[in-house]
C-alpha cells in the first residue's frame, strides 16, 4: 500500500475546484435567490427596467458565475495542509493569509463525508472538529478515499502507529462488520418512530403555507361562494366531520411516510465496524458519512426505545461528544439495534458498565404536580388558540386533550428514575419514548444543586450534572438525598486522577 506523504504541504484533489465552486454557488443563491427571482420576473414582464434587458441579466449571471469560479480556483491554490509529529497545519486565504495549527490531542472528531456531487466525481470531504467550537473548524473538500482514511488515522495516532496499522492491514483481512442494518429493520425503525414530531412539523408547514397564500385565497372570495351554498343543516355537519377526519388521517399518514423516508435517507446502508479500540459508523444515501467513535472522547450515551420498538426488538444508541455540531449529531446515532448488540456496544464504548449494579430510585411525587401544571398551561394555550381561530365549537378538543394529558403525567413519572454507582450515573426519562442517559462520573464538568422558592418549603431539590457535551437532571428528590448525591459526585470527580477526554 502506497503511503501518502503528509510531512510536506500538499493540496487537495484538483476536483476540489468543482466542489468549492458548487458550494459557493449554492451559498450565493441562498442569499440572493428571492432578489434575483423578483428582479428577473420584473425584467421579463416589462422587457426592461431602466436600461436592464433580459440579455444583460443573463450576462450578469454569467459574470457572477465566472467570479465565483475564479474565487474557487484561488481558494484551491492557496489551501495547503501538512502534518508534523504532534500537530495539523493548514494554510488558507486569498488576500489575507491564515495559518492554523491544531494539536492532534485537541482533535475531537474527524468526519469523512460524501455528498451527491462528491459521489459523482468520486471524492470525499474530511471535516476536522475540536472541542472548542460547535462548527467544524476545518474542511478539506476533495480527497480520494484512501488518502482521507490515512489522514484520519494519522490525526488520531502517531506516525509510527499508523505505519504499523497500514502494514497490519496489508497482512490481514479488513475489520469485520459488527452490525449492518437490513431493509426490513430500517422499515420497522421508520414505522416505530415518534411520529408526533413529524405531525407537528407538517401542521406547522401547512399553517405557514396557509398564511403565505391567505391573500390569494381572499382574492378568490371563497367566503362569498360558501355563503351561497345553503343553510348549515345536519347533512352539512356530518360532511364537515367526515372531511376533518379524512384530513387528520391524511396528515397522520403523511407523518408516517415522512418519518420512514427520513429514516431511510439518514441511515441508508448503515454499518458498524468494530476495530480494536474504536467503532466506525458508515451510513447515508445522499450524504454519506464515515466517523470513528473513540471511548476516551465520549461524554454521554443515550439509549432510546418505545413500546413498539421493544416489540420489534429495536433500540437506538446515540453517542454524545464534546461540542459536536448540532447538524452532525444525527450521524452519531446507531438505529435498529438488537438488545444484545446494544449491550455489546455500550460495554465497548464505556467499559465495566453494569446496568444492575445499583438500584433505581424515583423522584418525589412532586414531579407529577409539575407535569400536571405543564399540561394545564399547555391546555390553556391550546384552548385559547382554538377559540381565537375556530370559535367556541372547537372546545370539543378537550375531550381528547384531557385523557392524553393524564397519560402524559402518568408515563412521565413512571419512566423517571436515576441510579448512582461507583463510576456511572444513569438517568431515565420519557413519555412516548423511553430514554436512558449514561455518563461516566470522571467526565463530569460541573454539578449544580437547584431549589426554587416553591420547593424549599417541601424540602425538594434537583441536581443538574453537566459534561462537555450536554447536561442531565435528576429532578425533584428530597434535599437530604440531593446533598448526599452532590457531595458523593463532587468527591469522586475531585479524587479521580483521570482525564475527561
Amino acid at each position: 500500500m502506497e503511503i501518502a506523504d503528509f510531512s510536506q504541504p500538499i493540496r487537495q484533489s484538483i476536483k476540489g475546484i468543482i466542489v468549492i465552486f458548487a458550494f459557493n454557488v449554492i451559498t450565493f443563491v441562498k442569499k440572493f435567490f428571492i432578489l434575483f427571482i423578483a428582479f428577473g420576473v420584473s425584467v421579463l414582464r416589462s422587457k426592461s427596467i431602466g436600461n436592464v434587458t433580459p440579455t444583460m441579466m443573463l450576462m450578469a449571471v454569467i459574470g457572477i458565475l465566472l467570479i465565483i469560479l475564479i474565487i474557487a480556483i484561488l481558494k484551491y491554490l492557496n489551501f495547503k495542509f501538512h502534518l508534523s509529529e504532534d500537530d495539523f497545519h493548514l494554510a488558507t486565504g486569498i488576500i489575507n493569509k491564515d495559518n492554523t495549527i491544531i494539536p492532534k490531542s485537541k482533535i475531537q472528531n474527524v468526519y469523512i463525508k460524501q455528498n451527491f456531487l462528491q459521489q459523482i466525481i468520486n471524492v470525499v470531504s474530511v471535516k476536522i472538529e475540536t472541542a472548542g467550537d460547535k462548527k467544524s473548524e476545518i474542511e478539506i473538500s476533495a480527497l480520494d478515499r484512501p488518502t482521507a482514511l490515512l489522514l484520519k488515522q494519522k490525526l488520531f495516532h502517531k506516525t509510527s502507529e499508523v505505519n504499523e496499522n497500514v502494514e497490519a492491514i496489508g497482512r490481514s483481512e479488513e475489520p469485520e462488520v459488527f452490525f449492518k442494518v437490513t431493509t426490513k429493520r430500517l422499515l420497522l425503525e421508520g414505522l416505530s418512530q415518534n411520529h408526533f414530531k413529524s405531525f407537528l412539523l407538517i401542521i406547522s408547514f401547512a399553517f405557514g403555507l396557509y398564511n403565505e397564500l391567505k391573500d390569494f385565497l381572499e382574492e378568490l372570495e371563497l367566503e362569498q361562494h360558501l355563503e351561497g351554498i345553503g343553510e348549515f343543516n345536519e347533512a352539512t355537519f356530518y360532511n364537515l366531520i367526515i372531511t376533518n377526519v379524512i384530513i387528520v388521517i391524511g396528515v397522520v399518514l403523511i407523518s408516517f411516510l415522512f418519518s420512514i423516508v427520513k429514516t431511510f435517507i439518514i441511515n441508508f446502508n448503515l454499518e458498524v465496524v468494530e476495530h480494536q479500540k474504536t467503532i466506525e459508523i458508515n451510513k447515508g444515501l445522499f450524504n454519506k458519512v464515515s466517523l470513528s467513535l473513540t471511548p476516551s472522547r465520549i461524554q454521554n450515551l443515550v439509549i432510546t426505545t418505545n413500546r413498539v420498538k421493544q416489540y420489534f426488538g429495536l433500540h437506538t444508541l446515540a453517542v454524545k461528544q464534546a461540542m459536536v455540531n448540532v447538524k452532525q449529531q444525527k450521524n452519531f446515532n446507531i438505529v435498529a439495534l438488537e438488545k444484545e448488540q446494544l449491550n455489546h456496544l455500550v460495554n465497548k464504548l464505556i467499559s465495566n458498565y453494569n446496568e444492575e449494579e445499583s438500584e433505581k430510585a424515583k423522584p418525589r411525587p412532586y414531579f407529577m404536580r409539575i407535569s400536571t401544571l405543564e399540561m394545564l398551561v399547555f391546555g390553556v394555550v391550546l384552548n385559547g388558540l382554538s377559540l381565537g381561530i375556530f370559535g367556541i365549537e372547537m372546545l370539543w378538543i378537550n375531550a381528547a386533550f384531557l385523557p392524553l394529558a393524564a397519560l402524559y403525567v402518568y408515563f412521565a413519572y413512571k419512566k423517571a428514575y436515576y441510579k448512582i454507582s461507583e463510576n456511572f450515573v444513569t438517568i431515565g426519562s420519557g413519555v412516548i419514548d423511553t430514554t436512558t442517559n449514561i455518563l461516566e462520573i470522571h467526565k463530569i464538568q460541573s454539578i449544580k444543586l437547584k431549589q426554587t422558592i416553591f420547593q424549599r418549603p417541601r424540602d425538594i431539590a434537583s441536581i443538574v450534572i453537566s459534561t462537555a457535551s450536554k447536561s442531565v437532571t435528576i429532578p425533584y428528590i428530597s434535599k437530604s438525598e440531593a446533598i448526599l448525591i452532590y457531595n458523593f459526585l463532587l468527591f469522586k470527580v475531585e479524587s479521580q486522577d483521570r482525564d475527561w477526554m
